[in-house]
Protein backbone atom coordinates (compact mmCIF):
# COMPACT_ATOMS: atom_id res chain seq x y z
CA UNK A 1 0.00 0.00 0.00
CA UNK A 2 1.07 3.59 -0.54
CA UNK A 3 2.15 5.52 2.57
CA UNK A 4 -0.66 6.75 4.81
CA UNK A 5 1.01 10.09 5.49
CA UNK A 6 3.79 12.43 4.44
CA UNK A 7 5.76 11.46 7.55
CA UNK A 8 5.64 7.83 6.50
CA UNK A 9 6.80 8.85 3.01
CA UNK A 10 9.79 10.74 4.44
CA UNK A 11 10.83 7.81 6.61
CA UNK A 12 10.37 5.18 3.92
CA UNK A 13 12.39 7.29 1.48
CA UNK A 14 15.39 7.01 3.82
CA UNK A 15 15.52 10.68 4.82
CA UNK A 16 16.44 11.46 8.43
CA UNK A 17 13.11 12.70 9.77
CA UNK A 18 12.41 15.65 12.05
CA UNK A 19 9.19 15.93 14.02
CA UNK A 20 8.38 18.70 16.48
CA UNK A 21 6.04 19.15 19.42
CA UNK A 22 3.28 21.77 19.38
CA UNK A 23 2.73 22.59 23.03
CA UNK A 24 -0.94 22.25 24.00
CA UNK A 25 -2.84 25.52 23.91
CA UNK A 26 -5.16 27.03 26.51
CA UNK A 27 -7.15 29.10 24.04
CA UNK A 28 -10.28 28.76 21.93
CA UNK A 29 -8.69 30.90 19.21
CA UNK A 30 -7.43 28.71 16.34
CA UNK A 31 -5.01 31.44 15.28
CA UNK A 32 -2.87 30.60 18.30
CA UNK A 33 -2.40 27.09 16.91
CA UNK A 34 -1.77 28.33 13.37
CA UNK A 35 0.85 30.83 14.52
CA UNK A 36 2.85 28.24 16.44
CA UNK A 37 2.46 25.66 13.67
CA UNK A 38 3.92 28.06 11.09
CA UNK A 39 7.03 28.38 13.25
CA UNK A 40 7.48 24.60 13.35
CA UNK A 41 6.33 23.52 9.88
CA UNK A 42 9.26 25.03 7.99
CA UNK A 43 11.75 23.01 10.00
CA UNK A 44 9.97 19.69 10.56
CA UNK A 45 8.25 16.92 8.64
CA UNK A 46 5.35 16.56 11.08
CA UNK A 47 3.98 18.25 14.20
CA UNK A 48 2.81 16.40 17.32
CA UNK A 49 -0.27 17.56 19.20
CA UNK A 50 -0.29 16.72 22.91
CA UNK A 51 -3.19 14.93 24.59
CA UNK A 52 -3.87 16.34 28.05
CA UNK A 53 -0.17 16.81 28.67
CA UNK A 54 0.88 16.79 32.30
CA UNK A 55 -2.61 15.52 33.20
CA UNK A 56 -3.92 19.05 32.70
CA UNK A 57 -6.79 20.29 30.54
CA UNK A 58 -5.79 21.90 27.25
CA UNK A 59 -7.18 22.24 23.74
CA UNK A 60 -7.66 18.62 22.70
CA UNK A 61 -5.15 16.72 20.63
CA UNK A 62 -7.80 15.87 18.04
CA UNK A 63 -8.84 19.52 17.81
CA UNK A 64 -5.28 20.76 17.29
CA UNK A 65 -4.52 17.96 14.80
CA UNK A 66 -7.64 18.81 12.78
CA UNK A 67 -6.65 22.50 12.70
CA UNK A 68 -3.16 21.55 11.49
CA UNK A 69 -4.54 19.29 8.78
CA UNK A 70 -6.95 22.04 7.67
CA UNK A 71 -4.00 24.43 7.31
CA UNK A 72 -2.03 21.95 5.20
CA UNK A 73 0.40 20.86 7.91
CA UNK A 74 1.27 17.27 8.84
CA UNK A 75 -0.07 16.38 12.30
CA UNK A 76 0.84 13.50 14.58
CA UNK A 77 -2.14 13.15 16.90
CA UNK A 78 -1.17 11.86 20.33
CA UNK A 79 -3.94 9.75 21.83
CA UNK A 80 -3.83 8.59 25.45
CA UNK A 81 -5.89 6.04 27.34
CA UNK A 82 -6.17 7.83 30.68
CA UNK A 83 -9.33 9.80 29.97
CA UNK A 84 -11.38 7.59 27.59
CA UNK A 85 -12.78 4.08 27.42
CA UNK A 86 -12.50 1.94 24.29
CA UNK A 87 -15.76 3.29 22.87
CA UNK A 88 -14.53 6.88 22.96
CA UNK A 89 -11.04 5.93 21.75
CA UNK A 90 -12.43 4.21 18.65
CA UNK A 91 -14.63 7.21 17.95
CA UNK A 92 -11.66 9.61 18.16
CA UNK A 93 -9.56 7.36 15.94
CA UNK A 94 -12.27 7.33 13.29
CA UNK A 95 -12.76 11.09 13.59
CA UNK A 96 -9.03 11.65 13.14
CA UNK A 97 -9.02 9.74 9.87
CA UNK A 98 -12.13 11.60 8.65
CA UNK A 99 -10.45 14.94 9.45
CA UNK A 100 -7.31 14.14 7.48
CA UNK A 101 -5.01 13.11 10.34
CA UNK A 102 -2.68 10.45 8.97
CA UNK A 103 -0.43 9.80 11.99
CA UNK A 104 -1.49 8.61 15.45
CA UNK A 105 0.83 8.17 18.43
CA UNK A 106 -0.74 5.70 20.85
CA UNK A 107 0.01 6.36 24.53
CA UNK A 108 -1.08 4.95 27.86
CA UNK A 109 -0.84 8.38 29.52
CA UNK A 110 0.38 9.71 32.85
CA UNK A 111 -1.72 9.40 35.99
CA UNK A 112 -3.99 12.25 37.07
CA UNK A 113 -1.87 12.79 40.19
CA UNK A 114 0.64 14.72 38.07
CA UNK A 115 -1.89 17.38 37.05
CA UNK A 116 -3.88 20.23 38.56
CA UNK A 117 -7.05 18.13 38.99
CA UNK A 118 -5.81 15.10 40.95
CA UNK A 119 -9.35 14.19 42.05
CA UNK A 120 -10.31 13.37 38.45
CA UNK A 121 -11.08 9.72 37.74
CA UNK A 122 -8.73 7.83 35.45
CA UNK A 123 -10.11 5.36 32.92
CA UNK A 124 -7.26 3.26 31.47
CA UNK A 125 -9.71 0.86 29.84
CA UNK A 126 -6.89 0.13 27.38
CA UNK A 127 -3.16 0.73 27.50
CA UNK A 128 -0.94 1.83 24.62
CA UNK A 129 -0.59 -1.69 23.26
CA UNK A 130 -4.32 -2.30 23.46
CA UNK A 131 -4.89 0.98 21.62
CA UNK A 132 -2.37 0.00 18.93
CA UNK A 133 -4.13 -3.34 18.42
CA UNK A 134 -7.47 -1.57 18.25
CA UNK A 135 -6.25 0.87 15.59
CA UNK A 136 -4.69 -1.97 13.62
CA UNK A 137 -7.98 -3.90 13.65
CA UNK A 138 -9.93 -0.84 12.55
CA UNK A 139 -7.45 -0.17 9.74
CA UNK A 140 -6.70 -3.71 8.60
CA UNK A 141 -10.00 -5.47 9.15
CA UNK A 142 -12.35 -2.52 8.74
CA UNK A 143 -14.28 -3.22 11.94
CA UNK A 144 -14.68 -2.02 15.50
CA UNK A 145 -13.67 -4.16 18.47
CA UNK A 146 -17.29 -5.28 18.75
CA UNK A 147 -17.03 -6.79 15.28
CA UNK A 148 -19.31 -4.19 13.72
CA UNK A 149 -18.22 -3.20 10.22
CA UNK A 150 -16.74 0.20 9.43
CA UNK A 151 -18.14 1.46 6.11
CA UNK A 152 -14.84 2.90 4.88
CA UNK A 153 -11.77 1.69 6.77
CA UNK A 154 -9.44 4.40 8.11
CA UNK A 155 -5.74 4.68 7.32
CA UNK A 156 -3.03 5.83 9.70
CA UNK A 157 0.69 5.58 10.26
CA UNK A 158 0.75 4.20 13.81
CA UNK A 159 3.28 5.17 16.44
CA UNK A 160 4.14 4.61 20.08
CA UNK A 161 6.50 5.98 22.71
CA UNK A 162 9.58 4.45 24.30
CA UNK A 163 11.83 5.45 27.18
CA UNK A 164 15.29 3.82 27.02
CA UNK A 165 16.61 6.02 29.83
CA UNK A 166 14.91 4.58 32.92
CA UNK A 167 15.37 1.16 34.55
CA UNK A 168 14.89 -1.70 34.15
CA UNK A 169 17.13 -1.15 31.13
CA UNK A 170 17.07 -4.77 29.95
CA UNK A 171 13.28 -4.63 29.75
CA UNK A 172 13.09 -1.59 27.46
CA UNK A 173 13.93 -3.38 24.18
CA UNK A 174 11.48 -6.15 25.11
CA UNK A 175 8.71 -3.61 25.68
CA UNK A 176 9.58 -2.00 22.37
CA UNK A 177 9.21 -5.39 20.71
CA UNK A 178 5.75 -5.81 22.24
CA UNK A 179 4.67 -2.42 20.89
CA UNK A 180 5.91 -3.33 17.42
CA UNK A 181 3.99 -6.60 17.57
CA UNK A 182 0.90 -4.65 18.66
CA UNK A 183 1.14 -2.45 15.56
CA UNK A 184 3.66 0.37 16.10
CA UNK A 185 5.33 1.48 12.86
CA UNK A 186 7.26 4.41 14.29
CA UNK A 187 8.57 5.26 17.75
CA UNK A 188 9.24 8.59 19.44
CA UNK A 189 11.36 8.37 22.58
CA UNK A 190 11.45 10.40 25.77
CA UNK A 191 13.99 13.23 25.95
CA UNK A 192 17.53 11.98 25.37
CA UNK A 193 20.24 13.59 27.49
CA UNK A 194 22.17 10.34 28.04
CA UNK A 195 23.63 9.32 24.67
CA UNK A 196 25.74 6.42 26.06
CA UNK A 197 22.58 4.85 27.48
CA UNK A 198 20.86 5.32 24.12
CA UNK A 199 23.76 3.58 22.37
CA UNK A 200 23.40 0.59 24.70
CA UNK A 201 19.67 0.45 24.07
CA UNK A 202 20.11 0.62 20.31
CA UNK A 203 22.77 -2.10 20.33
CA UNK A 204 20.23 -4.46 21.86
CA UNK A 205 17.51 -3.21 19.49
CA UNK A 206 19.75 -4.05 16.52
CA UNK A 207 20.63 -7.47 17.97
CA UNK A 208 16.90 -8.22 18.12
CA UNK A 209 16.36 -6.93 14.57
CA UNK A 210 13.83 -4.37 15.80
CA UNK A 211 15.47 -1.48 13.93
CA UNK A 212 14.37 -3.17 10.70
CA UNK A 213 10.76 -3.37 11.84
CA UNK A 214 10.11 0.15 13.13
CA UNK A 215 11.29 3.72 12.53
CA UNK A 216 12.87 5.12 15.70
CA UNK A 217 12.92 8.89 16.31
CA UNK A 218 14.82 10.06 19.37
CA UNK A 219 13.37 12.81 21.57
CA UNK A 220 15.59 15.87 22.01
CA UNK A 221 15.11 19.35 23.36
CA UNK A 222 16.87 22.48 24.61
CA UNK A 223 17.37 23.18 28.29
CA UNK A 224 16.58 26.81 29.08
CA UNK A 225 18.75 26.93 32.21
CA UNK A 226 20.19 24.87 35.05
CA UNK A 227 17.07 25.67 37.05
CA UNK A 228 14.79 24.28 34.34
CA UNK A 229 16.97 21.16 33.99
CA UNK A 230 16.69 20.46 37.72
CA UNK A 231 12.94 21.11 37.61
CA UNK A 232 12.50 18.65 34.74
CA UNK A 233 14.54 16.03 36.57
CA UNK A 234 12.28 16.40 39.60
CA UNK A 235 8.84 16.90 38.06
CA UNK A 236 8.63 15.43 34.53
CA UNK A 237 8.03 11.66 34.66
CA UNK A 238 10.64 9.64 32.79
CA UNK A 239 13.10 12.47 32.12
CA UNK A 240 16.69 11.71 33.14
CA UNK A 241 19.20 14.57 33.35
CA UNK A 242 22.69 13.08 33.87
CA UNK A 243 25.18 14.70 36.24
CA UNK A 244 27.39 15.53 33.25
CA UNK A 245 24.67 17.79 31.79
CA UNK A 246 24.07 19.46 35.17
CA UNK A 247 27.81 20.06 35.58
CA UNK A 248 28.09 21.58 32.12
CA UNK A 249 25.28 24.05 32.80
CA UNK A 250 26.72 24.93 36.20
CA UNK A 251 29.97 25.80 34.47
CA UNK A 252 28.58 28.84 32.65
CA UNK A 253 27.02 32.10 33.93
CA UNK A 254 23.23 32.14 34.19
CA UNK A 255 22.89 34.51 31.22
CA UNK A 256 24.81 32.02 29.04
CA UNK A 257 22.93 28.89 30.11
CA UNK A 258 20.25 29.07 27.43
CA UNK A 259 22.88 29.14 24.68
CA UNK A 260 24.65 26.25 26.39
CA UNK A 261 21.37 24.34 26.49
CA UNK A 262 20.87 24.92 22.78
CA UNK A 263 24.40 23.75 22.04
CA UNK A 264 23.92 20.61 24.12
CA UNK A 265 20.77 19.82 22.12
CA UNK A 266 22.57 20.33 18.79
CA UNK A 267 25.45 18.10 19.89
CA UNK A 268 23.07 15.36 21.03
CA UNK A 269 21.31 15.41 17.64
CA UNK A 270 24.64 15.12 15.84
CA UNK A 271 25.64 12.17 18.01
CA UNK A 272 22.25 10.50 17.72
CA UNK A 273 22.35 10.80 13.94
CA UNK A 274 25.47 8.60 13.87
CA UNK A 275 23.87 5.71 15.79
CA UNK A 276 22.80 2.90 13.43
CA UNK A 277 19.08 2.21 13.42
CA UNK A 278 17.90 5.71 14.36
CA UNK A 279 15.79 7.29 11.64
CA UNK A 280 15.07 10.76 12.99
CA UNK A 281 14.62 13.09 15.94
CA UNK A 282 11.58 14.45 17.73
CA UNK A 283 12.24 18.02 18.91
CA UNK A 284 10.41 19.03 22.09
CA UNK A 285 10.98 22.70 22.90
CA UNK A 286 8.43 23.45 25.59
CA UNK A 287 7.27 27.06 25.23
CA UNK A 288 10.36 27.64 23.07
CA UNK A 289 9.02 26.84 19.60
CA UNK A 290 11.03 29.71 18.16
CA UNK A 291 14.23 27.78 18.92
CA UNK A 292 13.30 24.72 16.85
CA UNK A 293 14.48 26.26 13.58
CA UNK A 294 17.78 27.32 15.15
CA UNK A 295 18.36 23.82 16.52
CA UNK A 296 17.50 22.05 13.28
CA UNK A 297 19.67 24.41 11.22
CA UNK A 298 22.68 24.19 13.54
CA UNK A 299 22.36 20.40 13.59
CA UNK A 300 22.66 20.31 9.79
CA UNK A 301 19.13 18.97 9.16
CA UNK A 302 18.06 21.54 6.57
CA UNK A 303 16.57 21.69 4.05
CA UNK A 304 13.69 19.38 4.88
CA UNK A 305 12.24 17.24 2.07
CA UNK A 306 9.22 18.85 0.46
CA UNK A 307 6.47 16.37 -0.24
CA UNK A 308 3.24 17.52 -1.82
CA UNK A 309 0.07 17.20 0.19
CA UNK A 310 -2.42 14.89 -1.50
CA UNK A 311 -5.20 17.03 -3.01
CA UNK A 312 -8.68 16.81 -1.53
CA UNK A 313 -11.14 14.86 -3.60
CA UNK A 314 -13.94 16.94 -5.07
CA UNK A 315 -16.54 16.02 -2.44
CA UNK A 316 -14.13 16.77 0.44
CA UNK A 317 -13.17 20.11 -1.08
CA UNK A 318 -16.84 21.05 -1.37
CA UNK A 319 -17.40 20.50 2.37
CA UNK A 320 -14.24 22.40 3.32
CA UNK A 321 -15.29 25.39 1.21
CA UNK A 322 -18.59 25.51 3.08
Amino acid sequence: MSPSSRLESVLRSGDFAVTAELNPRDSADPQVVYQQARILAEFSDAINTGDGSGANSHLSSLGMAALLARAGHEPVMQLGCRDRNRIALQGELLAAAALGVGNVLCLTGDGVQAGDQPDAKSVFDLDSMGLLRTARIMRGQGRFLSGRKIEIAPRWFLGAASNPFVPPYDFRPLRLQKKIEAGAEFIQTQYCFDVPRLRQFMARVRDMGLDERVFILVGVGPLRSLKSALWMREHVPGVVIPESIEKRLRGVPSDKQQEQGLQICVEIIQQVREIPGIKGVHVMAYRQEEWVGEIVERAGLLPRPKLAREPLVEEEAKHVSL
